[in-house]
């Protein structure tokens, strides 16, 4: 396992057992996109909640050939799409889990899922649109059924944010991801993405032939990252 600061934000490089080892001390787990970090010098908010977060896994492919290329470190990716994954399907019956889901229908379908998968021990709460981070009912909810794990089910810049102020404000220990639309991928709503086209680093490839008109210009953005490095 490799820890590494970029931009004052908590990197770590390594396989799942190692990033989960660390992520059940509890705190706040954050997978950054290429296209997000583009934002870190526009969205102040945003990169506040980056820079205090516990973990930043690596989740994009094109961010891992820069950090090779102008650092030199040799780092591992692992995305939130493929760290949910594994969480999921080795969850534990004796832990609780709580959802934040952005709709009533993504509810629905991420609760089926997660019973599908055999895990019944948990509680969801959809999400209101955010124009201040901050939802005493979300708190008081999670207070009261305290969950070992909360997987917030939103969009980047929005998730990393609230993270950091679930993190702030329960009375309890709890391990935090923001892993925002990875579940999406798991169960149909987005592109059809898989353990073996993401670890090629072709996620973006597959987002963007499953629907080119929402994912060009977020793919395009994400070669602005390379001012960062300069």
């Amino acid at each position: 396992m490799f820890k590494f600061k970029f931009k004052d934000i908590n990197f770590i490089s390594g396989n799942f057992l190692e990033i989960k080892k660390q992520f059940d001390k509890g705190g706040v787990l954050v997978a950054p996109a290429a296209s997000a970090l583009t934002d870190i010098n526009k969205n102040k908010n945003y990169y506040k909640a980056l820079k205090n977060a516990d973990i930043a896994i690596l989740d994009s492919g094109f961010f891992c050939i820069l950090l090779r290329v102008f650092k030199k470190y040799k780092v591992i990716k692992l995305s939130g799409f493929l760290f949910l994954r594994r969480f999921l399907f080795s969850f534990k019956k004796n832990k609780k889990l709580f959802l934040i889901n952005p709709s009533i229908k993504e509810n629905k379908i991420n609760s089926k899922y997660l019973r599908n998968l055999g895990i019944r021990n948990f509680e969801s709460y959809i999400s209101p649109i955010y124009k201040k981070i901050e939802d005493k009912k979300l708190i008081k909810k999670i207070n009261k059924f305290k969950p070992h794990y909360i997987m917030i089910n939103l969009g980047g810049g929005i998730q990393e944010i609230l993270g950091i102020h679930i993190k702030n404000n329960i009375k309890f220990k709890s391990s935090i991801m923001c892993t925002g639309a990875a579940i999406a991928f798991l169960t149909g709503v987005q592109a059809p993405i898989n353990k073996y086209v993401d670890r090629a680093y072709l996620g973006w490839l597959v987002r963007f032939l499953w629907n080119p008109k929402k994912y060009y210009k977020r793919t395009l953005k994400s070669f602005s990252l390379i001012k960062l490095f300069i």
